[in-house]
C-alpha cells in the first residue's frame, strides 16, 4: 500500500517539475551569458575559499584574500 501511496507522490513531483519548465520564460543570450559567468566566479569563489582554508603561510592567505575580494567585487558588478 505504501508503494501506491510514494508512486502517486513521485508523479505529482515529476508533474510539478515539468510545469515549472514550462512556465519560466525563455532566457535572452545577454542573461546566460551573464549567469554562465557568474556560475564561473562562483566556483572560483568555493576554490579560493578552500585554498585559503588551507594556505599555510601568511603571504599566501594574503594574496588569496585580495583574489577573495576580488571575486566578489566581480559578482558584485554583474
Amino acid at each position: 500500500m505504501a508503494r501506491g501511496f510514494e508512486s502517486k507522490s513521485v508523479e505529482s513531483q515529476q508533474e510539478e517539475a515539468q510545469r515549472v519548465k514550462t512556465v519560466r520564460p525563455p532566457m535572452s543570450e545577454a542573461e546566460r551569458a551573464r549567469q554562465s559567468r557568474k556560475a564561473g566566479l562562483e566556483l572560483a569563489l568555493a576554490q579560493t575559499q578552500a585554498e585559503m582554508a588551507a594556505a599555510c603561510k601568511a603571504a599566501h592567505r594574503e594574496m588569496l584574500k585580495m583574489r577573495l575580494e576580488a571575486i566578489q567585487a566581480r559578482i558584485r558588478d554583474l
